[in-house]
């Protein structure tokens, strides 16, 4: 116990105080916190509300969720593009903006139509100032300490999801349109704050990565730069497309739950809204656990075994809630699938700023969002297509169980790519 608190205040305070990289991994929890409480885990909820009152297909709902996936994805070369080359602050300020706004419009709609363009608006401005604009600075901040760093960032995701009843109580006192609009009015309020906390690269302030002493890591800083891939080089490696196809599937399986959760629990296992709004909060605290853990080990372990077995996870939860005859089996999907998405989440940022380098994070991420965005926008879409189908989610979610199987595969063949040389 004593080394742990010696190797965390070592990390924390560097050279005695505090690097200024914890506080923006502070600023980054906050953001996140706001895009999971309103957006991404409560979309289950507004999903419930928009199917009673105008009952629309959850095809068509999905199909709303997928297409701010699929807008991200394609968005993500130029997105980080712009953060490597501007510095992610500015568009993190951009997004915030528009994912303000977004939400403000949403609560408006009164057609299908609408709908979809308030979710264009909500998508543009989650994406540009969320994750993937965040991981950009926390990767050039953080090397020997990077997965600790990205996982305390997510855990404002999990603590977002914790709050997800806070937000189902609200609805029910005040109806889901003066929560749309007073989300926005939080965004602006909260997030823009948050974002101005943000820095590119630690060089640009007088420190380097993870703060250790200049000296020490001047020995090693030409180093770090020609180990570094460009996007191209990048993308000729084997490793960059597996790692790509891994997250892909993962996504597959958490967007799926993000989207029908909720619809499932309630129509298929006759939960209340509250009632699966709890297990969404539980879910969400097993997330956390995963996190904490998953930082520590990720910076010490093999990152590609863990989430092989992280992908194995996955698969299990999904099947145990998919045949729930008993709380206890959805409580163990919350645990199994809660705990491998929370120690997953961080490792394919890790994973990918250790096998690339920081300097050109960003616009390699936005090339793997390409293919990432697929599992994100196809889960969805195929779920709620197969209980529009068949009646029940059963067939559908079996099957993303499967694709989970092969995830684990992917990462198990994902090794670190060889070293560029030079002449």
């Amino acid at each position: 116990m004593a080394s742990f608190k010696e190797n965390f205040n070592s990390a924390l305070r560097p050279k005695g105080h505090i690097f200024y990289g914890w506080y923006i991994v502070g600023a980054s929890s906050g953001v996140q916190w706001l895009a999971a409480v309103l957006w991404m885990q409560s979309y289950g909820i507004y999903m419930v509300y928009l199917l009673e009152e105008f009952g629309w297909s959850k095809t068509l709902l999905a199909g709303a969720f997928a297409l701010t996936r699929v807008e991200s994805g394609i968005l993500g070369p130029l997105q980080g593009w712009l953060a490597d080359r501007f510095g992610p602050r500015m568009v993190l300020t951009i997004g915030t903006v528009i994912f303000g706004i977004g939400f403000i419009a949403f609560s408006r709609v009164d057609s299908l139509t609408t709908f979809y363009l308030c979710f264009v608006l909500i998508a543009l401005g989650s994406s540009l100032g969320g994750f993937a604009t965040l991981m950009v600075s926390l990767v050039n901040w953080f090397d020997q300490n990077r997965a600790k760093a990205v996982a305390f960032s997510q855990l404002g995701f999990s603590i977002g999801g914790l709050s997800v009843p806070v937000l189902v109580l609200v609805m029910e006192a005040f109806g889901w349109r003066a929560t749309a609009f007073w989300s926005g009015v939080l965004i602006l309020v909260v997030g823009l704050p948050l974002v101005q906390m943000v820095r590119h690269r630690p060089e640009d302030v007088g420190e380097v990565p993870d703060g250790y002493r200049r000296a020490d890591h001047a020995e090693h800083a030409h180093l770090d730069l020609d180990r570094d891939f460009t996007a191209r080089e990048a993308m000729r490696t084997s490793s960059f497309w597996l790692i790509s196809i891994g997250h892909a599937l993962a996504l597959l399986t958490v967007s799926a739950m993000m989207v029908h959760l909720v619809p499932h629990l309630i129509e298929g296992l006759d939960y209340t809204l509250a009632q699966a709004g709890g297990v969404v909060a539980l879910l969400t605290g097993f997330q956390l656990l995963g996190q904490l853990s998953g930082g520590y080990l990720g910076d010490r372990f093999n990152k590609r075994f863990i989430c092989a077995l992280c992908m194995l996870a996955h698969a299990g939860g999904l099947v145990l809630v998919t045949f729930a005859s008993s709380f206890a089996m959805v409580f163990a999907f919350a645990v199994l699938h809660g705990v491998a998405w929370g120690t997953r989440g961080p490792l394919m940022v890790a994973m990918r700023a250790d096998y690339f380098g920081a300097r050109s994070f960003g616009t390699i991420m936005g090339f793997s969002s390409l293919i990432v965005m697929l599992g994100m926008s196809f889960g969805p879409i195929f779920a709620g297509l197969m209980a529009d189908i068949y009646g029940d989610y059963e067939l559908g979610l079996s099957l993303l169980a499967g694709f989970s199987l092969l995830g684990s595969i992917c990462f198990l063949a994902a090794l670190p790519p060889e070293p560029k040389r030079h002449s």
